[in-house]
């Protein structure tokens, strides 16, 4: 039976991640792929041919070279870079740095949704001459953006 996710556990993976992502963002660029591929950089780093690396991981040699070029053309796959790692004694890490803090992410996409249903509302009251103050929608638009962000749903723009 899969694990349920609370909103508080979601709420503390996003304030650990956040609390990292700074550390992240400064040492990500230092990884990014050299031009070769990382696996082709270690390789001939370690003075190994594409028929050793082939040996170590029991392929053709024409398997590591289509390795090769399919990590230069981002479409290799993780099992296969995993495999090749070990067979170079390396470790693979597999990360996503976010670009922003995932609790600014949230908080925006839960008041854009807000701001869109406090918009149908506010049209109708509009019609009506009845529109709020400035501030009681500001006020409003608050509390709905704080109501929405762990609620199921956030995410989905099919959803209205």
């Amino acid at each position: 039976m899969p694990k349920v996710v609370t909103p508080q556990d979601r709420q503390y993976t996003r304030q650990l991640i956040d609390s990292r992502r700074p550390t992240l963002a400064d040492v990500a660029p230092l990884f990014d792929r050299p031009q070769p591929g990382w696996v082709a950089t270690i390789r001939q780093s370690l003075g190994m041919t594409r028929r050793d690396l082939a040996k170590r991981m029991r392929v053709a040699e024409s398997t590591v070279a289509r390795l090769e070029a399919s990590e230069c053309a981002a479409t290799i796959q993780l099992d296969t870079l995993h495999r090749a790692a070990e067979a170079m004694d390396c470790e693979l890490h597999y990360v996503l740095v976010p670009r922003r803090p995932l609790e600014d992410m949230v908080i925006e996409q839960a008041r854009k949704r807000a701001a869109a249903l406090m918009s149908r509302a506010t049209h109708t009251m509009l019609l009506e001459d009845q529109k709020p103050s400035d501030e009681s929608l500001q006020k409003l638009l608050s509390e709905m953006t704080a109501g929405r962000i762990d609620k199921p749903g956030l995410w989905d723009d099919t959803e209205r």
